[in-house]
C-alpha cells in the first residue's frame, strides 16, 4: 500500500509530547503515512512572523492536502493572528467536525449515554473579523453570513449524518432576533433538509438549544450551527461529555483537511510526561477515516477504548476507585499500542466505512439572481449634541432631505427613537438615520448627494448601509418600533 503523504506541526507547550506519542500509536496500528514535518507556532511568533507560519509551509499543506496538528501557543498581543483561523481560511476549511461522546464510567460525566456530533461553518459570521471603532461610544462587528455559506455547511451536516448512520440533524440558530442572517441558515436548512427526508430534522432557538444539549444531550444527534454558536457550544459538549482534553476535531474543505485537539497548548504541564494525548490522537483517528486508511482507525479507536476500559488512565481522568494505574503520555501510548487489535467489552466498539469525513463536492446550488433595487440608504452619524435629543436631530435633519429622498426614522443602537420615540429610550452617539426614496429607486448619485448635504449641515457620517429589495422583497429590517 502507497503511502499517503501529511502535514505534520508538533506544536507548542504539551505538543510535541502529545504528537509523538500520537503518531506512535497510528503507525504502530498500520498507518501508511509519509510525515513532512513544518514549523509553525511561537517560535515564529517571536522571531517576528506575525502569522506564526513560515511560507513554505504552505506549498506542503497544498501537496499533502492533509494537516495533522498539535496545539499551538498565540502569544498575546497586537498584530499576532491565529494560525487555526488563518488555516481554515486560507484553505477554506469550511466545516469543523466534533464528535462529543461520553465514556461512564470510566470518565466522569453526567451524561453516561452522550453522542453527539457538532458541526460548525467554519468560515464566516462575526468571525470574519471586520470590526469598527465608530464613534466614542460605539464598537462594531460585523456578522456575515451567506448563501453558499450555509449550503454547503448544511449539506455536509446531512451528508455526514447519512455516511456515519446518523438518525437526526438539528440546527441551532438565533433568527427570532437576527431574522436576515440567521434567518437565511435556518431558511437554508430547510430547503436543503428538505432533499434528505430519511434523516429527521428540527430546529431550535440557540438558547433554549444550548440549555436542552446542556441538560439532555442525548436528546440531540448531529447538531449544525453558525461559527460563532459552534465554537462556544462544541467545547460545552465536549466538557460535559467528560473532558475537553479527550475531544478531537476534523476541519474539512473541498481542497484539503486539518486535524487537531480542540484543547490549547498547556505550557504549564509541558515537559513534564504528564498530558492526555487522547484528544490529538482521536483527530488522527479521523484523519485516517479521511484518508482512506479506515481499517486503522478502527484498531486505534478500540484499543483505545479498551484501554480505558482497562483502567490506564493519565493524571486528568485518573479517579480512585474507577482508575487502576496512572500513567503518562508516554506510556499511555504504549499502552495503547500493546491493546492494538482488541476490542472494549463495556463501551461499544467502533467500526468504520470508508470516506465518513470527505465532503461531498462543491454542493452550492446554482440559483438566479434577484433583481437588485436601491430604495433608500441608512445613514449613521457620530452626534452628540442637545442632550442627545433624537427630536433636536431630526428637526436638525430635514435641511438634507430633497433631491428624491426622505428621512423617515432615527434609530439608536437599533431602537426607534424618532419619529414618536419615547423619551426613556437611552441614547448614545451613534445614529442610524433612515432616508427613502419619495418614489422608485435612488440612483448612487443622489446618495452622494445626500452625503454632501450631510456634511455641508455639520453632520459627521461615519457609514452608510443602502437600502434593496430583491425580486421586490425587503433586504433589510425594520427598526425595533418602527
Amino acid at each position: 500500500m502507497s503511502k499517503t503523504p501529511i502535514t505534520v506541526a508538533y506544536g507548542d507547550g504539551i505538543g510535541p509530547e502529545i504528537m509523538a506519542a500520537s503518531l506512535h500509536v497510528l503507525q504502530e496500528a498500520g498507518a501508511q503515512i509519509d510525515i513532512d514535518v513544518i514549523e509553525v507556532g511561537e517560535k515564529l511568533y517571536l522571531a517576528g512572523n506575525t502569522a506564526g507560519i513560515e511560507p513554505g509551509a504552505w506549498d506542503s499543506l497544498r501537496r499533502t492536502k492533509v494537516f495533522y496538528k498539535a496545539p499551538l501557543t498565540t502569544p498575546q498581543g497586537t498584530g499576532f493572528k491565529s494560525i487555526n483561523v488563518t488555516t481554515r481560511k486560507t484553505l477554506g476549511l469550511y466545516a469543523n467536525v466534533r464528535p462529543c461522546v461520553s465514556y461512564s464510567p470510566y470518565v466522569r460525566t453526567k451524561h453516561p449515554v452522550m453522542d453527539l456530533v457538532i458541526i460548525r461553518e467554519n468560515e464566516e459570521d462575526l468571525y470574519a473579523g471586520i470590526e469598527h471603532r465608530q464613534t466614542d461610544e460605539v464598537y462594531q462587528c460585523l456578522k456575515l453570513i451567506t448563501r453558499p455559506g450555509c449550503e454547503k455547511i448544511v449539506r455536509y451536516a446531512f451528508e455526514y449524518a447519512i455516511r456515519n448512520n446518523r438518525k437526526k440533524v438539528t440546527a441551532f440558530t438565533k433568527d427570532n432576533i437576527m431574522k436576515m442572517t440567521d434567518g437565511l441558515f435556518h431558511q437554508v436548512f430547510e430547503e436543503v433538509g428538505a432533499e434528505y427526508p430519511q434523516i429527521e430534522k428540527e430546529h431550535w432557538i440557540v438558547d433554549i438549544g444550548a440549555a436542552k444539549m446542556a441538560d439532555t444531550p442525548e436528546a440531540f444527534d448531529v447538531i449544525v450551527l453558525p461559527n460563532l454558536y459552534g465554537d462556544i457550544l462544541s467545547d460545552v459538549a465536549a466538557q460535559i461529555a467528560g473532558s475537553v482534553g479527550l475531544a478531537g476535531s476534523a476541519n474539512i474543505g473541498e481542497h484539503a483537511a486539518m486535524f487537531e485537539a480542540i484543547h490549547g497548548s498547556a505550557p504549564r504541564r509541558a515537559g513534564q510526561n504528564m498530558a492526555n494525548p487522547s484528544g490529538l490522537l482521536l483527530a488522527g483517528v479521523m484523519m485516517m477515516v479521511h484518508i482512506g486508511q479506515p481499517e486503522v482507525a478502527e484498531r486505534v479507536h478500540n484499543a483505545w477504548l479498551r484501554t480505558l476500559e482497562d483502567g490506564v488512565h493519565t493524571y486528568d481522568i485518573f479517579r480512585d476507585g474507577v482508575s487502576k494505574e496512572k500513567v503518562g503520555t508516554k506510556e499511555f501510548g504504549e499502552a495503547i499500542v500493546a491493546r492494538l487489535g482488541q476490542k472494549p467489552q463495556q463501551l461499544k466498539a467502533v467500526s468504520y466505512g470508508s470516506g465518513e469525513n470527505i465532503p461531498p463536492g462543491s454542493s452550492v446550488a446554482v440559483r438566479a439572481k434577484a433583481k437588485k433595487e436601491t430604495i433608500g440608504v441608512d445613514v449613521f452619524l457620530n452626534w452628540d449634541e442637545s442632550d442627545r435629543d433624537p427630536n433636536v436631530l431630526g428637526e436638525k435633519l430635514k435641511v438634507v432631505e430633497g433631491d428624491g429622498v426622505k428621512l423617515s426614522m432615527i434609530s439608536n443602537r437599533g431602537q426607534t427613537v424618532w419619529p414618536k420615540g419615547q423619551p426613556e429610550t437611552f441614547c448614545v452617539d451613534h445614529w442610524r438615520c433612515r432616508f427613502l426614496a419619495t418614489e422608485g429607486t435612488l440612483q448612487h448619485s443622489q446618495i452622494v448627494s445626500l452625503l454632501d448635504r450631510v456634511g455641508k449641515a455639520g453632520f459627521d457620517f461615519i457609514k452608510t448601509e443602502n437600502l434593496c429589495t430583491f425580486d421586490g422583497k425587503k433586504g433589510y429590517t425594520l427598526g425595533q418600533g418602527e
